[in-house]
């Protein structure tokens, strides 16, 4: 089902690019909106993974380093029939952790040095199991290209509003390019938000289905969700929350509108309600 949600979002992004290109000018408006988004996106998609390890100060750990971890890690790959990815850890007391990579092939996982104190090991392993589900399912490539989608349709929607759109027998609608300025970020925005929260439940699904503890995965998602309103991550991003098992910037109330990730709650209801396995 949230392969399908996916597949859906992605759709209607391209639609609303398609018209906002159509407006605005034509075919070779859209190409050149696409362009300048792939172009950026590439770049950021190719060393994603050193660029957000950079930004947060993660760093490679070796299996004599952190003999534990890799030992979880390891095992979860092999698991999943996965490469064993690269481990790194972010010297962050705040609990969390995330994958990155663009493939399986070079896929990393880091975790904070908090969420190695505050979680059992069986609670760890559900985390990893969340984040390996993300690489399982490729998701840095769909974010991508969700990202490509969004800012293509942002970059059109300016060009709307500062040069306006004609309707179909050439006359200038300045009220609509502005409506289009204001209205066509927000719709990106909102369409990629569902995409990441679409491929979150996803990787908690998978984790619980590679753990076959869905019960400890809902309890570190809880415990974990304590530990960042209380101790908040300063060095969080807005464009690397959305990679975090928990947003270090979501808010309560109308903020979680605009959350990258499902709330919690409804999280932690679905693998409540998920049998336990034996493994």
């Amino acid at each position: 089902m949230n392969q399908t949600k996916t597949l859906l979002i992605i759709v209607a992004m391209t639609g609303l690019l398609v018209w906002i290109g159509g407006m605005f000018g034509g075919q070779s408006g859209m190409v050149l909106a696409l362009a300048i988004g792939l172009v950026m996106n590439g770049v950021s998609y190719f060393f994603s993974d050193k660029i957000v390890l950079a930004s947060y100060g993660a760093q490679p750990v070796t299996q004599a380093q952190a003999p534990e971890l890799h030992a979880i890690v390891a095992n979860l790959a092999q698991r999943a029939g996965l490469p064993m990815p690269r481990i790194a850890i972010i010297p962050d007391d705040t609990p969390n952790a995330f994958a990155t990579g663009r493939n399986p092939e070079h896929a990393v996982v880091a975790v904070t040095e908090g969420i190695m104190r505050v979680l059992s090991r069986p609670e760890l392993e559900a985390v990893i199991g969340h984040e390996l589900g993300h690489v399982k399912h490729r998701d840095i490539l769909i974010g991508s290209l969700a990202a490509v989608l969004a800012q293509a349709i942002m970059f059109l929607s300016r060009l709307a509003g500062y040069f306006g759109v004609r309707d179909e027998e050439g006359r200038s609608n300045p009220i609509a390019g502005i409506a289009i300025m204001i209205l066509g970020p927000i719709a990106a925005f909102m369409l990629q938000m569902a995409v990441s929260r679409s491929r979150e439940y996803m990787a908690d699904a998978y984790s619980a289905h590679l753990t076959g503890r869905p019960d400890m995965l809902a309890s570190a998602l809880e415990r974990l969700e304590g530990y960042n309103r209380q101790l908040p991550m300063h060095d969080a991003q807005p464009a690397t929350a959305h990679m975090m098992i928990v947003n270090p910037l979501a808010g309560g109330g109308l903020m979680s509108l605009f959350s990258t990730h499902p709330p919690m709650a409804a999280r932690i209801e679905r693998l409540r309600g998920m049998p336990i396995e034996a493994r």
